[in-house]
C-alpha cells in the first residue's frame, strides 16, 4: 500500500502486484466490462424504444453528468469513511441501475435510471482509482496506473464487440441483466480487498470542495480529449451503420488491443521522462483518428482510424491521471481522482449531448470534424506547458 497511509504500517518494498493490486485490477476488469458492453448498444436500445440522434445524446450524456455532480462528494467521503465504503456503495448502485435497464418501457424512465447508474459509476471509479493509487508504490506510479489501466483497456477489448454480438442473439432484457452479473462479480471480488481507511475521519469538508487545484490542468487537458470519445462512442456505430461499411465490431476490438499496446510503456515512459513525452505524441494520433473518422470511406480507413486513437488514448490516460495526483497532498489523492474524472465524464457528456446536436442538424460527418477541433484546442492549451520546461 501507499507508503504512509498503508493499514500495516510503513512499506519499503517496491512491488506492485500485491493481492489486494490484483483483486482491483481484476474488480475494475468486471466494472468496466458491464460498462463496455452497453457503450454501442445503448444507442441501439434507444432507437429500439422510439428515439432519435437527440435523444440518443441526451439518455447517453445525463449519464455523465450525474457522475460528474457526485465525484466531489465521493472524493470528500473517501477520505472521510473510507474507501472501501464508497467503492461498495458504488458498485452496487451500480448494479442495480443496469440491470433494470432490461425492464425500461419508456424512456422517461430510461433517462432517470441513466441518472442513478451514474451516480454508482461516479462512486466506484473515483474509490478504484484511488485504491489503485494507495497499493502502488510512489516511485513506480506511473507503471503502476499503466497496469492498472490495463484492467480497463482489457474490457474494451472485449465489451463493446461481445455486447454488439450478444444483443443480436439475446434480448435486452438478457442482455443487461449479464451486464448486472458482471457488476455483481466485481462487488464480490471488491469486498475482499483490506482497505485503507480515512486518512481524516473527524474533518469537516469546506462547503464549495469540489476540485482538486493540483489536478486541474491535466483534467482540462483530458477534457478536450474525451469529448472526442463520446462522439464515438455514441454515435460511430449509427455513422457507419449509414454509410454502409461494416466491421464496427473490430473497431472496438483494435481500438482496445492499441490501447493495450500502448499500457505496456506508456507508464514507464511517463516514470522516466514525464508527461512531455506523452502527450503531444497521443494528441496529434487522435487529431489524426477524428480526421480519418470524418473521412470514413471505407473499413481499412475505420481499423487504421481504431489503432490511432487506441495508441493515442492508451498512452495520454495514465500519463494524465499520473499527472493529475502526484502534486496532491497525501490527504486529497481521493478528490485529486475525483477532479480527474469529473472532467473525463464532462468531455464525454458534453462530446455526446453537443455531438447529438450537430449530427442531427448536419450529419455524422460533422461529428468528427468538431471533435477534431477539439482535440487541435487541447494542444494549444498543453504548448505553454511544454515551453516552460524546455526554458
Amino acid at each position: 500500500m501507499n507508503h504512509s497511509i498503508s493499514k500495516t504500517g510503513p512499506n519499503t518494498s517496491d512491488k506492485i502486484w500485491t493481492r489486494d493490486f490484483i483483486l482491483i485490477c481484476v474488480a475494475n476488469f468486471f466494472i468496466f466490462l458491464g460498462f463496455q458492453m452497453t457503450l454501442p448498444t445503448l444507442p441501439l436500445f434507444v432507437e429500439h424504444l422510439g428515439g432519435n440522434d437527440q435523444l440518443i445524446g441526451m439518455i447517453v450524456g445525463v449519464f455523465t453528468f450525474s457522475a460528474l455532480f457526485i465525484r466531489p462528494y465521493a472524493g470528500r467521503i473517501l477520505e472521510t469513511k473510507g474507501r472501501g465504503f464508497v467503492f461498495l456503495l458504488g458498485l452496487g448502485i451500480f448494479v442495480i441501475s443496469i440491470g433494470s435497464y432490461g425492464f425500461v418501457a419508456s424512456l422517461v424512465f430510461l433517462f432517470g435510471m441513466r441518472l442513478v447508474q451514474g451516480v454508482g459509476w461516479g462512486f466506484s471509479t473515483t474509490a478504484s482509482g484511488t485504491i489503485a493509487t494507495d497499493l502502488i508504490p510512489p516511485r513506480r506510479r506511473g507503471e503502476g496506473m499503466g497496469y492498472y489501466g490495463l484492467s480497463g483497456s482489457l474490457a474494451m477489448a472485449f465489451g463493446p464487440s461481445l455486447g454488439l454480438f450478444l444483443v443480436d442473439s439475446i434480448s435486452f432484457t438478457l442482455f443487461f441483466s449479464i451486464c448486472a452479473i458482471l457488476g455483481l462479480i466485481a462487488f464480490l471480488l471488491s469486498a475482499r480487498i483490506n482497505y485503507v481507511k480515512g486518512i481524516n475521519p473527524v474533518a469537516k469538508a469546506k462547503r464549495w470542495d469540489v476540485y482538486e487545484k493540483t489536478a486541474l490542468k491535466p483534467s482540462i487537458l483530458l477534457f478536450f480529449i474525451t469529448v472526442t470519445f463520446g462522439g464515438i462512442a455514441t454515435f460511430l456505430p449509427l455513422y457507419t451503420d449509414e454509410k454502409g461499411i461494416s466491421g464496427i465490431q473490430w473497431y472496438f476490438f483494435l481500438y482496445a488491443m492499441a490501447v493495450l499496446l500502448s499500457r505496456t510503456f506508456a507508464g514507464k515512459l511517463y516514470d522516466l521522462k514525464g508527461h512531455r513525452f506523452l502527450f503531444l505524441p497521443g494528441a496529434v494520433l487522435i487529431f489524426i483518428a477524428m480526421l480519418l473518422l470524418a473521412w470514413l470511406p471505407n473499413s481499412t480507413i475505420l481499423y487504421i482510424a481504431a489503432v490511432l486513437y487506441g495508441l493515442g488514448f492508451g498512452s495520454l490516460q495514465p500519463a494524465l491521471q499520473t499527472w493529475a495526483i502526484e502534486n496532491a497532498p497525501l490527504n486529497r489523492k481521493g478528490m485529486a481522482n475525483a477532479t480527474f474524472f469529473s472532467f473525463f465524464d464532462l468531455g464525454v457528456g458534453v462530446g455526446a449531448m453537443f455531438f447529438g446536436q450537430i449530427g442531427h442538424s448536419l450529419g455524422y460527418v460533422s461529428i468528427y470534424a468538431s471533435a477534431a477541433i477539439s482535440v487541435l484546442i487541447a494542444i494549444l492549451i498543453y504548448l505553454p506547458s511544454l515551453i516552460k520546461r524546455a526554458a
